[in-house]
């Protein structure tokens, strides 16, 4: 798939994986619509971005189906057309489900799983219109196999996965490619900034850089795979583990002595580099 002139809307386009999801993207020629809730991290992304491509950004919340409407009349307005819709706006609180808040559990099934179906929804007539592209859904390990302290988390990735599968099949005599990437833990701030509160566990698995996960997502855009883990090794031991439950049993305690010296390494290294930088 060539993206020169095309539109690819990006949700949680204003850092993280969404900011290099929009890098790559601009990369390659492509015009952007970068979508978050806050303004000033897109206008950032978007004047960082505006020297090699077109980028229109849009403030919202993708559990308002009001807002979503209005991304995609916003892209077909600037642009005149809508190519690409890449879901990555995600939303996880960690903990045992009966310490955290009914309103939380709630968001993560919104943000994660329902605001990636109604946007995927809304993207399909836009994007036949256009004469073909792609939807591609930002998973993770935990839809692979539960992860105990992230129920609903695993919970929302695994409905994201059957959804994307499902929607596949319904498309498949289209040109419209439906995929995800399930990557194990990012280097974002969405983990290292609350590294007392993630599992041991998520800590065992190689850790993927944002950059990584984008070069997958542009790549999905045009092969033939329905899904990327990443890394594959952590996506067939994912799969072990969910085909065969006593085994994920068996190799946790394993695993969670693995994750606490790499967590412990991690923080030993982010105290140096505060350390340094206040020298």
């Amino acid at each position: 798939m060539e993206f020169k002139d095309k539109t690819v809307i990006i949700t949680g386009g204003s850092e993280g994986v969404g900011a290099a999801t929009a890098r790559v993207f601009a990369n390659v020629g492509a015009n952007l619509v970068l979508a978050a809730r806050g303004k000033k991290k897109l206008e950032r992304i978007a004047e960082e971005l505006s020297i090699k491509t077109r980028v229109e950004i849009f403030a919202m919340d993708v559990a308002d189906p009001d807002a979503c409407a209005s991304l995609f009349k916003k892209a077909q307005f600037e642009f005149g057309s809508v190519h690409v819709l890449v879901n990555n706006a995600g939303y996880h609180v960690r903990g045992p489900v009966e310490t955290i808040d009914s309103d939380d559990l709630g968001k993560m099934i919104d943000v994660n799983l329902k605001a990636p179906i109604i946007l995927s929804h809304l993207a399909l007539p836009y994007i036949k219109e256009s004469g073909g592209g792609a939807i591609i859904n930002v998973g993770s390990l935990a839809g692979r196999t539960p992860v105990p302290g992230a129920a609903a988390y695993s919970a929302s990735k695994f409905g994201l996965r059957a959804f994307t599968f499902a929607l596949a099949d319904e498309l498949s005599d289209s040109s419209i490619k439906l995929a995800t990437v399930s990557p194990s833990m990012i280097y974002t701030g969405f983990i290292m900034d609350n590294l007392d509160d993630v599992i041991d566990l998520n800590f065992s698995q190689p850790v993927s850089t944002a950059d990584d996960v984008a070069d997958e997502i542009l790549k999905l855009c045009s092969n033939s795979k329905r899904e990327r883990s990443m890394p594959p090794v952590s996506g067939l031991l994912t799969t072990l583990t969910y085909l065969f439950p006593w085994l994920g049993r068996f190799a946790r305690p394993i695993l969670e002595r693995k994750g606490r010296a790499v967590k412990r390494r991690l923080k030993e290294k982010m105290h140096r580099q505060s350390r340094e930088g206040t020298e």
